[in-house]
């Protein structure tokens, strides 16, 4: 029997106060701790970020775009252990030092039975990392996707029904590359308070 997964549990003031089991955390609502890490660079004039697909294996919101890179944190683990998340989803070697600190932001998702209310640790990797550097972990990431900050931002605002959207999916194996057009429907559907921080927050950090 497999061993359940134990987390921490907060108040809304980041305050701990006890642990359950990620099953318990998630249908009752605790406040939990997660590990963010966005991956996005500075490029002739525009700010681009980089989207994981998540895999149509994972229970939750298969097949949409989501942070490069993102897990929960175990009880017994510090923030900067997350990090390992980075290489089990993406394949890319880090040390936490690498990584640009943006914050803890507080996030609620709400689908149905799960209420996810995260204190998300977020994390910026200031660098292009080339597609064909990715090696990803297939039973929960079907591939990467690079859209331009503003273009999101844009999109999140309303203002924007479509925007571009370049890439790879994993098919039998191989990356497929691919230019295409997504509307906010292709993205798991963040608090858009959390979303415009983060959006912030990266761009601060790419011009600074």
């Amino acid at each position: 029997m497999k061993e359940k997964e134990m987390l921490s549990i907060f108040n809304d003031q980041y305050e701990r106060i006890g642990k359950a089991d990620r099953e318990d955390v998630h249908s009752k609502g605790y406040w939990h701790e997660t590990f963010h890490c966005w991956v996005a660079f500075h490029d002739q004039g525009r700010d681009i970020v980089y989207f994981q697909l998540r895999s149509m294996d994972k229970g939750d919101f298969p097949g949409l775009l989501d942070i490069t890179a993102a897990g929960h944190l175990l009880d017994h683990e510090a923030v900067s252990d997350g990090i390992r998340e980075v290489y089990e989803e993406l394949g890319l070697t880090l040390a936490f030092e690498d990584l640009h600190p943006l914050g803890a932001l507080k996030e609620e998702l709400i689908d149905g039975p799960l209420i996810d209310r995260e204190w998300a640790n977020v994390f910026l990797l200031k660098q292009h990392v080339p597609f064909e550097a990715f090696q990803l972990q297939e039973e929960e990431v079907a591939g990467i996707f690079a859209a331009g900050l503003d273009d999101v931002e844009k999109l999140i605002e309303g203002e924007k029904d479509s925007i571009p959207v370049d890439g790879f999916r994993i098919r039998k194996g191989k990356k497929e590359f691919i230019s295409s057009k997504v509307a906010l429907n292709a993205f798991v559907p963040h608090e858009a308070s959390y979303m415009v921080q983060v959006i912030d927050r990266i761009r601060d950090r790419l011009r600074g």
